[in-house]
């Protein structure tokens, strides 16, 4: 285990904070087009799987009341 020293904390915040401005410059943000299909990809896999989730609640839910009731 690495002991803390004050060498490892010099620069604080502010070197943090430059270091996150370097490291965004370095990545590779989708265009417009591809940012839409992203979009579009999750928000339909969010849906297919909401419906998924609803079908197999109904299904256990009945299949439960009969063996409750």
């Amino acid at each position: 285990m690495a002991k803390n020293t004050k060498a490892e904390k010099k620069g604080g915040i502010k070197e943090f904070f430059r270091g996150t401005k370097s490291e965004l410059k370095k990545v590779s943000w989708p265009n417009k087009k591809e940012l839409t299909n992203y979009t579009i990809v999750v928000l339909a896999t969010c849906f297919i799987m909401t419906v998924v989730i609803w079908v197999l609640d109904l299904v256990f839910h009945q299949f439960l009341s009969i063996f409750i009731s």
